[in-house]
C-alpha cells in the first residue's frame, strides 16, 4: 500500500512538474513587417532586427514568455493575426479606431510625428496642402501616413508602395517630389548613403483622428488578459530601465513621446 502510495505521490510530482515546464515554457509569436526600419527589419541573412523587435522581446522577458518572430507583409498582416499565424502584431501599428474595429490594441508604446521628405534642390517650402499642390507624393499604403495624404492633399497626386524602401528609391531616383511617413524612419534613411539626395521639409502635426495616439501591440478581438500583461510589461519597462536602454540604442531623443 505505502509502495502504491509513493508511486502516486512520484507521479502526481511529475505530472505538476511538467506542468510548471510547459507554462514556463509557452511561446508567444511576435508578427512584424521586417521592412521598416529603424523599427522593424530583415537583414541578408533572415535576422529581424529593430526597436520593435527589441521591445517585444524585452516585453516577453518581463513577462516570463518564449518569444518567436513572424515575418509578414504589412497588407496582410492583420489578416495574419485573424487566421492565427500569429498572437501579436508588434510592427509600429498606429492606433485607429479602424483598426480597432478588427483588433484589441495595447495602450501606446511609442508615438512619433510624420514629415515631409524630399530633394535638396526642391522647390517644395512647406507641408501644407498648398505647399504640395500638383506634386506626387510617395506613401506606404494601407498606413496612417497614406490616409492622411489622401485626406489633406487633395490638389496632390498620392502614389502608394507596398513599403517604405519602394517609395524611398524612387525618390531618390526622381519618380515622386516628396514622401510622406514617421520622422524616425525618414531621418534614419537620411543617415544613409541612398538618403543622401533629399531633406526633411518640415514635421507635420499629427491628427489625432486618423494618426491615433501612437504605435501599440494589436492581439486578436476579446484577448483582453494578453492585452493587459503588454501594458503591464510596457510599464514596467518604462520603469525599470529597459525602455530608456532601447530607445537610447536607436534614437537620440525619447520616442516614447508626452504621457497621453
Amino acid at each position: 500500500m505505502r509502495i502504491a502510495l509513493r508511486i502516486a505521490l512520484a507521479a502526481s510530482a511529475a505530472l505538476l512538474t511538467l506542468g510548471v515546464a510547459q507554462a514556463q515554457e509557452k511561446t508567444l509569436r511576435i508578427g512584424t513587417e521586417g521592412a521598416y526600419p529603424p523599427f522593424n527589419n530583415l537583414t541578408a541573412d533572415g535576422q529581424l532586427v529593430g526597436f520593435d523587435i527589441d521591445i517585444a522581446k524585452a516585453l516577453c522577458d518581463e513577462m516570463k514568455v518564449k518569444c518567436t518572430f513572424v515575418a509578414q507583409d504589412w497588407d496582410g498582416i492583420i489578416p495574419a493575426l485573424q487566421a492565427g499565424k500569429f498572437d501579436a502584431i508588434v510592427a509600429s501599428m498606429s492606433i485607429t479606431p479602424e483598426r480597432a474595429e478588427k483588433v484589441d490594441f495595447t495602450h501606446k508604446y511609442y508615438n512619433t510625428p510624420p514629415a515631409i521628405v524630399a530633394p535638396k534642390d526642391s522647390d517644395i517650402k512647406g507641408v501644407t496642402k498648398e505647399d504640395l499642390a500638383g506634386k506626387t507624393i510617395g506613401v506606404q499604403g494601407s498606413t496612417t501616413h497614406f490616409n492622411y495624404s489622401t485626406a489633406t492633399y487633395t490638389d496632390s497626386t498620392i502614389k502608394p508602395y507596398p513599403t517604405a524602401q519602394e517609395y524611398q528609391l524612387d525618390l531618390a531616383n526622381g519618380r515622386v517630389d516628396a514622401v510622406n511617413d514617421d520622422i524616425t524612419v525618414l531621418e534614419g534613411w537620411l543617415a544613409t548613403p541612398e538618403g543622401a539626395c533629399c531633406k526633411v521639409i518640415g514635421a507635420i502635426a499629427p491628427d489625432i483622428k486618423i494618426h491615433g495616439p501612437g504605435a501599440g501591440i494589436a492581439v486578436r478581438k476579446g484577448e483582453t488578459e494578453l492585452v493587459n500583461q503588454f501594458n503591464a510589461a510596457i510599464d514596467a519597462i518604462r520603469a525599470n530601465g529597459k525602455y530608456k536602454e532601447i530607445n537610447d540604442k536607436y534614437f537620440k531623443y525619447d520616442v516614447y513621446g508626452g504621457e497621453s
